[in-house]
């Protein structure tokens, strides 16, 4: 059984040696996601529509429907960054994580998806975790919070093995997870001191949080992992890995 206090040290032992090419990974990933955040330009509208009290001509409902499509536009452009670019970066960076736990670190992993044979089956596995992702939170705030930490795993899993394919990558995370959301959540919240203190250097000190992070994650993964394959979950054939002997 896995303790934060025990992912954590061996995340810290990882980047005793790396730290700064786990520093650029990181960046990358974060910008990989950074589609996921939404707006609030819908309010701003609404409120200037509510404080414009003289006549609506054709020139104003011009200006309003440009504003509008430039801002659907801008939109779309990032949703399809994220899935033709962000999700190949996410899973590579993913890849590295878990390599650089392993004693490999080599920043070549970052483009380990875009390969031919591997590129599409990442991107329809990673899109369709998205879609029940958004789905689920459709449904309740709460749902959405536990199926995103039941399909945490599937980029990782992708990592090891791109082929395993979509539904299988998501029944696999979700049992490598079960039982185990609540204790990944506190570990998450064990980070929020770091992000704090980060904050306090002008946001930047936030940026070198991230690797610490990313490493612990990855530890996460490789007990869950180990759980998984003992547990007859899943085998080192199915995830294309090497049954190393530790």
């Amino acid at each position: 059984m896995w303790t934060r206090a025990m992912i954590k040290d061996r995340a810290k032992s990882v980047l005793r040696f790396n730290y700064w090419k786990a520093f650029v990974v990181s960046l990358v990933l974060m910008f990989a996601g950074a589609s996921r955040n939404g707006g609030g330009s819908n309010n701003s509208s609404n409120s200037n529509y509510s404080n414009y009290n003289g006549p609506i001509n054709n020139e104003v409902v011009m200006v309003y429907g440009k504003v509008v499509l430039f801002i659907v536009s801008i939109w779309i452009i990032l949703i399809l960054l994220r899935v033709l670019i962000g999700y190949m970066l996410e899973v590579g960076g993913r890849k590295f994580f878990i390599k650089a736990a392993e004693g490999e670190s080599d920043m070549g992993y970052l483009g380990y998806c875009f390969h031919k044979g591997r590129y599409s089956k990442v991107m329809l596995t990673m899109l369709l975790r998205s879609i029940y992702t958004f789905l689920w939170t459709l449904l309740l705030i709460i749902p959405g919070i536990i199926k995103s930490y039941a399909y945490r795993m599937v980029p990782y899993i992708l990592a090891d093995n791109p082929s395993i394919g979509c539904s299988r990558a998501i029944e696999l995370s979700n049992e490598m997870t079960e039982g185990q959301k609540f204790d990944i959540f506190i570990l998450d919240l064990s980070f929020i001191g770091w992000y704090l203190l980060g904050s306090l250097a002008l946001i930047v000190g936030v940026l070198f949080v991230l690797p610490y992070d990313d490493a612990t994650n990855a530890e996460l993964y490789l007990e869950l992992r180990r759980n998984a394959i003992e547990e007859g979950l899943t085998s080192y054939e199915e995830l294309n890995i090497e049954n190393i002997v530790e």
